[in-house]
């Protein structure tokens, strides 16, 4: 699961506020609505060619992320604009209303 996760080496504030559109994804390893949703974010980040950067927080590994974003369940999935939340959804979604929603905001 999570094979192609991008290693942050900047923080979260740094990540949200300094790109223009980000898609941030949080995760448990344990959760099945995440393990179910593995092939949809992959889908979607294939689809996205790196137009949008996705960055995937497990809540276990980064707890102070998972708090300053108030993660109140798993997936959650968050689109920031220049530090801005923009939208919000936690649960499963489709690809193509995930991308949808993404492509809302570039």
């Amino acid at each position: 699961m999570y094979s192609n996760l991008i290693t942050i080496t900047i923080n979260y504030n740094e990540i949200i506020k300094t790109s223009p559109v980000v898609l941030v994804e949080f995760y448990a390893s344990w959760c099945p609505h995440c393990q179910r949703m593995t092939p949809i974010v992959d889908q979607v980040k294939s689809q996205l060619q790196n137009r949008v950067p996705l960055y995937q927080y497990d809540i276990d590994k980064n707890e102070a992320e998972s708090t300053e974003a108030d993660i109140q369940s798993v997936p959650t999935f968050i689109i920031y604009s220049n530090g801005v939340e923009k939208w919000r959804h936690s649960g499963e979604i489709e690809s193509k209303d995930l991308l949808k929603k993404v492509e809302e905001y570039m």
